[in-house]
């Protein structure tokens, strides 16, 4: 057996990343503002009123998941503030930022006072994992809709302004960006002494641009000839996959209440990119998901070509609708390749590092990092972790085993 190395740690690197991080959502908030101020400034008020409407309703939806999740952690994972200051900052959408400055703050601790080192450890990953969560969906909920409303003002203007190839390059990269950096603080909250590689990092990077690409782009074409039928369209696939995910059972928030604002969020999600959010194998879950969205979008594509006028002057797109459906195709073929050969858990059965479960409930390896007390597990990540992580047996067993060990001593 290969000799165990140390889990996954927070230090330097880990903190410039999250620093980059915050400044990258200043920056895409204020392109966001730019293009809509260009959109008033040029006369399209519905455009300009759309972009901010799109911005507000992220806002809004993250800040209220950040303050449930406030509300139910234990007062030990809660920032050292008033209770009411917390309120009043989420209230004036500003509780996502203060979760950012509170966890470089706490960074900075971990990396350089070396206080509690290890308890320190423990709780920026849980710093770390909510921030990833709220901005993958703020992300979701903000940039790839103004990502689509981007392409299709491009299209119907056929000119580019600098600050809508400003705001495309900035909602694609945070985009490709929330889902990596995702994956990797959960992966950090799980005792697995492997984390990804640049070159998984990479691979990971790329199958989601690529299977995001298309998607945006046929939901632009379509709304290119039927600007209102994006209204029906959108509504339709969201409640389907709304109920998709209702019927696996999700159980992340507290009280069926936030349950639904959840589930609501993740079907937006699912309208443009893969999320698990059920326990066990994914595969057949993701087969019937990849179909259905390659199905939906091949037709709004073929909408577009068959509809369009024959003197269209969008004949340029022709080569790059036909690029789309390889460009998906690639993305899946690279996400087989993350999953088949670069997953670091791919590495660990390699070298047979399977961990037992001790009678705490806490194991030397894969399993949950939970604070000294074992009433400050986060079972949001517990949830999580369970349901992102499908393995094989013996592993999957030794896993599911040391979870629920850790859910009797809670």
């Amino acid at each position: 057996m290969a000799p165990r190395a140390a889990p996954p740690r927070f230090g330097p690197r880990q903190l410039l990343l999250a620093a980059a991080g915050a400044v990258a959502a200043a920056l895409d908030v204020c392109a966001d503002g730019w293009v809509a101020a260009e959109y008033a400034r040029g006369g399209q008020a519905g455009w300009a009123a759309l972009a901010l409407a799109l911005l507000a309703a992220a806002s809004v939806a993250t800040q209220a998941c950040s303050w449930l999740w406030l509300r139910s952690d234990p007062p030990a994972l809660r920032p050292d503030v008033p209770r009411w200051l917390l309120a009043a900052l989420h209230l004036l959408q500003l509780g996502f930022l203060f979760r950012c400055l509170h966890a470089l703050k706490v960074g900075w601790k971990v990396c350089w006072a070396k206080a509690e080192e290890e308890e320190e450890q423990r709780r920026m990953a849980f710093l770390s994992h909510d921030i990833s969560m709220l901005r993958l969906f703020e992300t979701f909920l903000e940039n790839t809709p103004q990502l689509t409303l981007l392409l299709y003002v491009i299209l119907r203007t056929n000119k580019a302004e600098p600050s809508q190839g400003l705001g495309i390059c900035t909602a694609f990269l945070c985009v490709t960006w929330s889902l990596l950096d995702y994956h990797q603080s959960l992966r950090s909250f799980l005792q697995d002494k492997y984390e990804l590689s640049l070159g998984s990092s990479i691979i990971y990077f790329l199958w989601n641009l690529f299977l995001i690409c298309p998607r945006i782009l046929a939901v632009a074409l379509f709304a290119l000839l039927w600007p209102y039928g994006v209204a029906i369209h959108f509504p339709l696939v969201w409640l389907a996959m709304f109920l998709w995910v209702s019927l696996q059972g999700t159980d992340f928030m507290e009280s069926p209440g936030p349950e639904q604002l959840y589930r609501a969020m993740v079907a937006v999600i699912l309208y443009f990119s893969w999320f698990n959010v059920a326990q066990g194998r994914t595969l057949y879950r993701s087969i019937i998901y990849h179909s259905f969205i390659l199905v939906d979008s091949t037709l709004l594509a073929l909408s577009w070509l068959w509809c369009r006028s024959p003197s269209d002057e969008h004949l340029y797109l022709i080569p790059v609708v036909s690029t789309a459906l390889p460009c998906y195709l690639l993305g899946l073929v690279l996400r087989v390749t993350y999953y088949k050969w670069l997953h670091p858990n791919v590495q660990a059965q390699q070298e047979g590092s399977f961990d037992e479960v001790d009678a705490s409930g806490r194991t030397n390896g894969l399993g949950f990092r939970s604070l000294s007390v074992p009433d400050l597990v986060n079972k949001r990540m517990q949830w999580l972790a369970q349901a992102q992580f499908p393995v094989s047996w013996p592993l999957g067993q030794r896993f599911l085993n040391g979870a629920a060990a850790l859910e009797s001593a809670v």
